[in-house]
């Protein structure tokens, strides 16, 4: 897992550690020393820790003016247990919704799983949101089952296209601009 980095690419455009707004400015991040893990497996030390042992993430990019941003994670994603949601809705989603953030492009494809409790924060972020959205990218299928299961498709625009986007090749403005518009056409 320790190989595993939050894409870089995009530092160019956007550092949240460097970003007065970001829930992660100033933090100090070491390219040697590797202090959090997964279970018993390292993993890259520019992963955020937010508070979960189990779902750590990395803000991408994050443009106050359009109000968006874009968030990587990697882990198991576990609010049976952490209450991962909670967790991430006050401390992340909430600063940065307080900063004019009103959608959100969640990158899942090093989401291992998912285990639910209830849907109740994910409904308050929702319903917080106004004219904004929760877009969930590259997700496996298996992860997707699982928010489908207890309704939690409500809450995001997930599947179709959304499923098999090759960001990378991207920069942040231009991934904004596609999954945008593919929201846009969805909630019509």
């Amino acid at each position: 897992m320790h190989f595993i980095e939050p894409h870089f690419s995009w530092r160019d455009y956007y550092v949240a550690s460097e970003d007065a707004y970001s829930p992660f400015f100033e933090r100090e991040y070491s390219e040697f020393e590797f202090s959090d893990a997964l279970y018993n497996f390292a993993i890259h030390p520019q992963w955020d820790n937010f508070g979960s042992p189990t779902l750590f993430m990395k803000i991408l990019y994050a443009d106050y003016e359009i109000g968006f941003c874009i968030i990587e994670f990697i882990g198991e994603w576990n609010d049976a247990i952490n209450n991962d949601i909670m967790t991430l809705k006050r401390d992340i989603i909430e600063h940065l919704m307080q900063n004019g953030i009103d959608k959100f492009i969640i990158i899942g494809e090093n989401v291992l799983n998912f285990h639910y409790s209830d849907d109740s924060y994910y409904e308050e972020w929702f319903d917080e949101l106004e004219d904004g959205w929760i877009a969930m990218v590259n997700f496996h299928d298996h992860v997707l089952e699982e928010f489908k299961e207890i309704h939690l498709d409500q809450f995001f625009v997930m599947g179709g296209e959304l499923e098999d986007v090759s960001w990378r090749t991207y920069n942040p403005i231009q991934f904004y601009g596609r999954i945008e518009q593919y929201v846009q056409k969805r909630l019509m």
